[in-house]
């Protein structure tokens, strides 16, 4: 059986399915909202199943070397492999959780090509558990809808060291966009229509970023703000990040690219303005405004902000068409040739 698990993109949002899921201590607290999309890479897999083992072979990248694991399905040996951490760690803790809930031998997967990029924001490791959830399901029938899938990939990566959220997982949604509501433990999905194409670049920025660096001090900020900074930190992932996420579904639904692009700015604007200061050394990002603010670009696109849990991981930007895209690729990979881009089309529904 052959499979393909895209990467996912966060439109808008970041950050929002923590936020949202410390409701559960602070009903005072905003519901997280959160605008995805699959990435147009991702990936392709041969899977089968095998009586007692769970092996997978990975090329993490196009012309790299195949690296393979095999381990026997048995929870003890599953689990301490998920808990080293590593990348697969996340195989293993979903091949765990998945024998921890039903009657499953061995899977077998070859992940022959891989042309998602790796730790760049784009949940790469979502889309390896997702992978891994979807073979036991398919090829033990084990009928899960796509959010089970997704919560059992969730629940694996959670065996692992890694510091992921809910959202990461809509990768399982495939190529489509969806909106996520957060609410302490409770996730609902909208899956949404677009009547026209739009045409995005994301752009990764060959710099580095520190994401559990991120994630320690933004969650620092809750259940309860004790100071301005906490409090601005929940006001942005509050209220201003869930009015400007619902108002960019609506503008996807109507294929308004140029509102897009506006509530994209105006995204980065805010989330400069109110989390900047909870981790300035991460947050304050010089390579991805650089990007964004690059005169040169400027006729090219519609918006652009960071990715993820930002800083100088990987920027996107929507533009008006094809051509637009294929202009801001060559001028970035002519004035920046460190970075690397890749294009997404979020496709009319037919």
């Amino acid at each position: 059986m052959k499979l393909f698990v895209p990467g996912r993109l966060c439109l808008f949002g970041e950050h929002s399915d923590w936020a949202g899921g410390y409701r559960c201590l602070n009903p005072e607290l905003e519901r997280g909202y959160t605008l995805i999309t699959g990435t147009n890479q991702g990936l392709y897999a041969l899977v089968l199943s095998h009586p007692t083992e769970l092996i997978m072979r990975t090329s993490l990248r196009e012309g790299t070397p195949t690296v393979s694991i095999s381990l026997p399905m048995e929870r003890s040996a599953l689990l301490a492999v998920a808990k080293k951490g590593g990348f697969f760690s996340y195989a293993a803790g979903v091949a765990y959780q998945c024998l921890s809930r039903y009657p499953v031998g061995g899977i077998e997967i070859d992940n022959y090509r891989t042309d998602l990029p790796i730790k760049k924001g784009l949940s790469s490791s979502a889309a390896i558990s997702v992978l891994v959830a979807r073979s036991f399901n398919r090829l033990y029938d084990l009928n899960m809808t796509l959010q089970e899938e997704m919560e059992l990939a969730y629940l694996g990566e959670t065996t692992t060291p890694s510091q992921c959220g809910r959202m990461d997982f809509a990768c399982a949604y495939g190529n489509r966009p969806i909106m996520m509501m957060f609410d302490g433990d409770h996730t609902e999905i909208s899956e949404l229509k677009v009547p026209r194409n739009l045409f995005f670049v994301i752009v990764d920025l060959g710099a580095s970023k520190n994401t559990q660096e991120i994630l320690s001090k933004l969650n620092q900020c809750y259940p309860f703000a004790t100071n301005e900074i906490q409090q601005n930190v929940q006001h942005y992932l509050g209220p201003i990040s869930s009015k400007i996420t619902q108002e960019a579904v609506e503008a996807l639904e109507r294929g308004d690219a140029e509102r897009i692009g506006s509530l994209m700015n105006q995204a980065q604007a805010e989330f400069d303005r109110y989390l900047i200061p909870a981790c300035p050394e991460q947050l304050t990002a010089g390579v991805l405004h650089q990007i964004l603010n690059y005169e040169p670009i400027q006729p090219y696109i519609l918006g652009g902000k960071g990715v993820g849990s930002q800083g100088d991981g990987t920027a996107q930007f929507i533009v008006k068409d094809k051509e637009s895209q294929q202009k801001l690729i060559k001028i970035i990979e002519r004035d920046f040739p460190q970075m690397e881009s890749l294009t997404l089309t979020i496709y009319a529904d037919q």
